[in-house]
């Protein structure tokens, strides 16, 4: 009877510590995120384009993704979204980003579990598009004329591009990711 109270003990007690470790890195990774998003939008614009970005803060989004699952992304993405418009100043862009935020987050999702987490360009390429139509809606619904949606096709290509560079760098960062968060993590 007493082993069995020191084994549910000891769960729990692993369990506590494995979701402080969990916290703890989805907190890392937040403030990556964050990071990453501030620096971009300080550089400013790539391309003369209005709306174009590289989007690069994504990196860590599809990353947590990858190593901890959609629920945590999500997270790390509302976070980060929420933090970095109210840091910028600028609440419009929040009604943007989230649009745009949650729709890529989704559409990773998906595509995620159904190709088992492999294939991280096109999943990320697949995310870049849904941000751009995510954002394409909002705009509908902010500015309320349809006229928008002639932008798509530039934002399409532009979410290939860019989709492609990040799915690339999460593929990179996931391989020496995962020594590293074994090692510090686990």
């Amino acid at each position: 009877m007493e082993t069995k109270k020191k084994d549910k003990r000891n769960t729990a007690e692993k369990a506590n510590k494995m979701d402080i470790k969990k916290m703890t890195a989805l907190a890392m990774f937040s403030v990556i995120a964050l990071t990453i998003f501030t620096a971009e939008s300080m550089i400013g614009p790539i391309v003369p384009i209005p709306g174009i970005k590289l989007g690069l803060a994504n990196i860590v989004t599809l990353l947590v993704l990858v190593l901890y699952g959609p629920k945590e992304a999500l997270f790390v993405l509302i976070v980060r979204i929420l933090l970095g418009s109210m840091f910028g100043g600028q609440m419009i862009s929040f009604f943007y980003s989230l649009s745009g935020g949650v729709l890529c987050w989704l559409v990773m999702s998906l595509i995620s579990a159904l190709l088992k987490k492999k294939f991280l360009v096109l999943i990320s390429m697949c995310g870049a598009a849904a941000h751009n139509i995510g954002q394409i809606l909002a705009a509908i619904v902010i500015t309320q004329s349809i006229s928008v949606v002639a932008y798509l096709p530039v934002l399409m290509l532009s979410a290939m591009i860019t989709g492609c560079f990040t799915g690339l760098a999460a593929h990179v960062c996931s391989k020496r990711l995962q020594k590293i968060l074994k090692i510090y993590f686990e």
